[in-house]
């Protein structure tokens, strides 16, 4: 069970975005970052554990060369080996027509594209001098979300997930160059968020379902009917397999993942429901790695909720 906490202000609210809420925690500081759009602004804010805020700022996409502004679609938090990084993606990017779709990947940060190519960029260790590495061609429509973990079994390396528009999804395993390992058909229903861990790809799609596959093989393990309407963003506990579903129903949930040791099938447990009223969700993430907390942000709602278990 988790209970309502104390709420974080917005200047503004969420823009009607898909996985509209980045979220880093700083445990040695005692303190949460957390990153929301709101049209041509990335709102930024650092709070205490309380919920307490403590600092708060707007960063703004320059101006286009078109009469209206250049509209930011994303904000994500790419923890590095090295560094971490605020990644911003927007219309009329120097890359792209505009760009959706952020993970950082060990010292690569990919970037989803309208066109369907990723972006890996190459980060240095410190300073400005960031490379576009290589660009992946697997999608035909445009990318939707990117989610990454490291690979199993491989040190140093990672497998990358990308989704799009026409629900296909690509797997990709990093390296000195991104290598393609699977495609995973879509139905003609897109996929804004997906996730990964333990080797398995969560993906939330227009229709409401949640769909578990196996990286390494594009098997369907499970297919869960969530909820009623389209799935707005999905994020994923690593350290006990907990997933978090949110939509457009107004509706949040709270799954349990495990795999079976006697036959490696993926079993799943419902664990909560919240219901955020009157409130077209558009963002969630859970708040730490053991999926004790999360962070909602709605359309048109000035502030950020906040849930804990109890």
């Amino acid at each position: 069970m988790f209970r309502r906490e104390r709420s974080i202000p917005l200047r503004g609210s969420a823009a009607a975005l898909c996985n509209n809420l980045s979220v880093l925690q700083l445990p040695a500081h005692n303190l949460t970052h957390f990153g929301v759009v709101h049209g041509p602004s990335a709102q930024l804010l650092s709070a205490a554990s309380e919920g307490v805020p403590l600092a708060q700022r707007q960063l703004h996409a320059k101006e286009g060369t078109g009469v209206s502004p250049s509209l930011i679609t994303q904000v994500h938090w790419c923890v590095l080996p090295f560094r971490v990084l605020l990644v911003l993606t927007s219309h009329r990017g120097i890359q792209a027509v505009f760009a959706r779709g952020i993970a950082a990947s060990g010292h690569f940060i990919c970037v989803g594209t309208w066109s369907g190519r990723v972006l890996v960029f190459d980060i240095p260790a410190k300073g400005p001098n960031i490379v576009l590495s290589e660009e992946l061609a697997g999608h035909q429509t445009p990318v939707t979300d990117i989610a990454a973990e490291p690979a199993q079994g491989q040190d140093c390396m990672t497998d990358v997930v990308t989704a799009d528009d026409s629900g296909l999804l690509c797997v990709w395993r990093s390296g000195p160059e991104f290598k393609l390992l699977t495609h995973i058909p879509g139905f003609g229903v897109p996929c804004p968020s997906v996730q990964m861990w333990q080797g398995i790809i969560a993906a939330g799609y227009g229709n409401g379902q949640v769909r578990l596959y196996e990286a390494s093989t594009g098997t369907l393990h499970v297919q869960i009917n969530a909820h009623a309407r389209a799935i707005c963003a999905l994020d994923l506990a690593p350290n006990n397999g907990k997933l978090l579903s949110a939509a457009e129903d107004t509706f949040v949930h709270i799954w349990k993942l495990s795999r079976s040791p006697e036959s490696d099938s993926i079993e799943v447990e419902h664990c909560h429901g919240e219901c955020v009223p009157d409130t077209q969700v558009c963002g969630a993430q859970f708040c730490d790695p053991s999926g004790s907390s999360f962070a909602v942000t709605g359309y048109d709602l000035a502030e950020i909720l906040r849930f804990r278990s109890v």
